[in-house]
């Protein structure tokens, strides 16, 4: 990906220039900024004046070679948002502009094992390190895992929606379902992640299992493999990846931020962001926000209508951190981009139809969701830390949902066939969930001999009820999927959810990192055992219908070797836990409860750090029991799915003023170990060979405050089915932006304008065994004002 970073910044004419000085020979270990400008100034014979409360709390990357000056200065200085004049040999540090750091406000959140928020990396856009659940908040170069985290000045200046808009970002991340869906589901590394397992401040259970809107957002942490050791095993026993977002909190200076929003066609979005301090050493911080959104949606005649508020406060004294956040949600979707699925004698896929077609015309969902949570830590000395956050969500959906059946018998259900016609009945499925999270526990450093350690013990809790009514329709209507017919009517009833399930995961964990030879190699140590207990029950009757109970352990290994200050070498063996299905209805072992199972991970890669470029290989296996019905129609974990792959990465600043996140991922879904060699060998469903992401952001030259960016997002083609007789073809997509930054009256104020899929391409996107078609041209505008 280096040769890639270059070949960009040649065809752009934009390599680093090099100050017509000699470079010299520098040789600076990461440490604190300060100590690391001292040393820049003896090796470059420069005199370097800052104030000391400027550059306090600030790590310095490591910087070694033949470097110019002025460059091994900004490289030290790189995402601090602190700038510098110099004259001739003497250089002076200052605060940048407001009007020019209004996107790259930092928000220092001491609290539980989310940790400090890591400082952003060169160019902004992501941050030099996140939060790890239980082993606490990483340097990604001290990391011994692949993640990525995003900032919240990644998701204003490419006018991110949704959490989906931003993970896309990646690769090795793709969403499964398109703009404007039942819900947004993501793949991670070839396997299914959905909605609900994704957490928040580290805990799971507690946003919108549909969708979780950027405007609460101050960072967005992906893990890539099992998460299991870090925060246990969510709701849904994803293993590809974990999804991590951290809630917005007040920065020191005073925050009342409006924006203004169009998203075609004719939707509309108003927000204010507001944030203070309070007390001695601004000790308590609130931040709102509130966001209003309606109009129609990017199918025809669909709406998607949002309004939420967001309260967090906090609290940040010399060894006690304590934070709360209380989140309303309504969401209201009509006509929604839903899913289809295709009978199982079509060999080829129907061409997608246009992105603003609606296959079912009359849909609706309606959502509300409602949080609190909270997370206090507290030091009891310089080396041992403790913790405890817990939370409680209450959510509600209705849906008026589609059901292809058979042309004469609605209890039959029968897809579309090779030219996109089917049948289709009324449903309505109202669900409801109420969930209870929590995690504590302590952390310690302390040495032994030249060996340092960080022993961490704990222990998380998750307790849910699930409930739902699904009432069906017997009225039948003829569609298409290029000219879908309105859906018939509906159930004349439709009757409260009753109770379905209730869950309970506990578990209990711990880790040791042990630092060798001047943190140069990191080793750790971790295991995690899981408790699952799951108890049904019989929806009309309200008795208890199935339970099981089940435990395991899920150990981690995890190794950082670093050979030079700027290079890491790391690999890792973890194993992800998902707790057993029950089976249902339609097979001969009807209600049997299944086990947990374990899926495992063997990577291998390394991280070099250039100073403003981030580049990363990554070799990795996940291998996944896979769940099927034998000859019996016995369903089971009968198989294996294993994937295996290779990731490169870069990201960073091509030069200054010139932003890149580049991505490649290659991948080998494949089913092995199957029942009696049914399709044993072949590509597992939904798992693209190949995706690719290029990212550009660059400050032009000749307009000050003007920046333009484009994004290309490549995707294979893939099977639909593990039978490999249906393909859905790759797909391609390209996006635009600019933005300008100006100052009105003495606000700043920044315009944004993008167009995603500026081509108009029709694609399908895979979800499991179901295609859906993706958005069209879709045109974005927004203002921001601080006042």
């Amino acid at each position: 990906m280096t040769a890639l970073a270059l070949a960009l910044a040649v065809a752009f004419g934009t390599l680093p220039a090099q100050a017509q000085e000699q470079p010299v020979q520098i040789s600076i270990p990461s440490q604190p900024l300060s100590k690391a400008l001292l040393q820049l100034g003896e090796q470059a014979s420069l005199q370097i004046f800052f104030a000391q409360n400027l550059v306090d709390g600030y790590q310095a990357p490591a910087l070694s070679g033949n470097l110019p000056p002025e460059e091994a200065l900004r490289r030290l200085l790189a995402g601090t948002g602190i700038a510098f004049r110099r004259n001739g040999n003497n250089v002076s540090l200052a605060r940048a502009m407001a009007a020019e750091t209004a996107q790259l406000d930092t928000v220092t959140v001491k609290g539980g094992i989310l940790g400090t928020l890591s400082r952003p990396y060169a160019g902004g856009q992501l941050a030099t390190g996140g939060g790890l659940g239980l082993l606490g908040a990483e340097d990604v170069m001290d990391t011994p895992f692949s993640t990525t985290n995003y900032t919240s000045e990644l998701l204003y200046d490419q006018q991110a929606r949704t959490l989906a808009d931003v993970v896309l970002n990646d690769a090795s991340v793709r969403t499964t379902t398109s703009t404007g869906g039942f819900g947004e589901d993501f793949q991670i590394r070839g396997f299914a992640v959905g909605s609900g397992d994704v957490s928040v401040n580290g805990l799971y259970g507690l946003v919108s299992s549909s969708r979780v809107p950027v405007q609460i957002l101050e960072r967005v942490e992906v893990l890539k493999g099992p998460g299991a050791l870090m925060r246990g095993i969510p709701p849904g026993g994803s293993v590809g990846g974990a999804i991590n977002v951290v809630t917005k909190r007040a920065d020191d200076d005073p925050l009342t931020r409006v924006t203004a929003s169009y998203v075609s066609q004719a939707n509309l979005t108003a927000q204010l962001d507001l944030g203070r301090r309070f007390g001695d050493n601004k000790a308590w911080g609130v931040r709102f926000n509130g966001v209003m959104r309606g109009g129609e949606a990017t199918t025809r005649d669909g709406r998607q209508d949002l309004g939420m508020a967001a309260l967090g406060v906090d609290y940040r004294g010399e060894k006690l951190r304590w934070s709360a956040d209380a989140i309303h949600q309504e969401d209201a979707l009509e006509n929604i981009r839903s899913q289809i699925g295709f009978q199982s004698d079509v060999t080829e896929l129907p061409e997608a139809p246009d992105g603003r077609v609606n296959f079912y015309p009359g849909t609706r969902l309606t959502q509300r969701d409602s949080t609190i949570m909270s997370r206090l830590e507290y030091d009891f000395t310089d080396a041992i830390t403790a913790h405890i956050g817990m939370g409680y969500r209450e959510g509600k959906a209705r849906q008026i949902f589609p059901v292809p059946v058979a042309a004469d018998d609605p209890t039959k259900r029968l897809s579309a066939d090779a030219d996109g016609n089917f049948h289709v009945i009324t449903t309505y499925y109202d669900s409801y969930s109420k969930t209870f999270s929590s995690d504590a526990g302590v952390s310690a450093n302390f040495s032994t001999g030249a060996i340092d350690h960080r022993l961490a013990l704990g222990v998380n809790y998750l307790e849910q009820e699930l409930g739902n009514i699904y009432v069906a329709g017997t009225e039948i209507a003829e569609s298409n999927i290029y000219n879908p017919a309105p859906m018939p009517a509906g159930p004349a009833q439709r009757d409260k959810p009753k109770r379905a399930s209730e869950s309970t995961l506990t578990s209990l964990a711990i880790s040791d990192t042990l630092s060798f030879a001047q943190d140069r190699v990191l080793l750790t140590l971790g295991a995690r055992r899981q408790t699952v207990e799951v108890n049904s029950y019989n929806q009309t009757t309200g008795a208890r219908s199935s339970e099981y109970k089940a435990s395991a352990i899920s150990p981690v290994v995890g190794l950082v070797v670093k050979p030079l200050d700027y290079v890491s070498l790391y690999a890792n063996f973890t194993s992800g836990l998902t707790r057993g299905s029950i089976v249902g209805a339609s097979y001969a072992n009807a209600g049997e409860v299944l086990d947990p199972y374990k899926s495992k991970q063997y990577e291998a890669g390394v991280k070099v750090d250039w100073g403003s470029i981030t580049t990363t290989a990554a070799l990795w296996q996940i291998a996944r029991p896979a769940g099927q019905a034998d000859e019996n129609n016995v369903y089971g974990y009968f198989g294996e799915q294993r994937n295996r792959g290779l990731e490169l990465a870069a990201y960073g600043e091509l030069q200054e003023g010139l932003r890149v996140m580049a991505s490649a991922a290659f991948t080998q879904g494949k089913l092995t170990k199957t029942q009696n060699g049914v399709n044993e060998g072949n590509r597992a469903a939904g798992v693209p060979s190949s995706t690719f992401n290029l990212g550009l952001d660059w400050d032009t030259p000749w307009v000050d405050g003007l920046s333009l960016n484009g994004r290309v997002i490549r995707t294979s083609s893939m099977y639909l089915n593990n039978t490999n007789t249906l393909r859905l073809p790759g797909l391609t997509r390209f996006d635009i932006g600019a933005r300008y930054r100006m100052e009105i009256a003495g606000k700043s104020v920044v315009l944004r304008a993008n167009i995603e899929n500026l081509t108009d391409r029709r694609y399908w996107l895979a979800s499991g065994s179901f295609a859906t078609n993706g958005a069209g041209r879709t045109y974005m505008l927004s203002a921001s004002i601080n006042f």
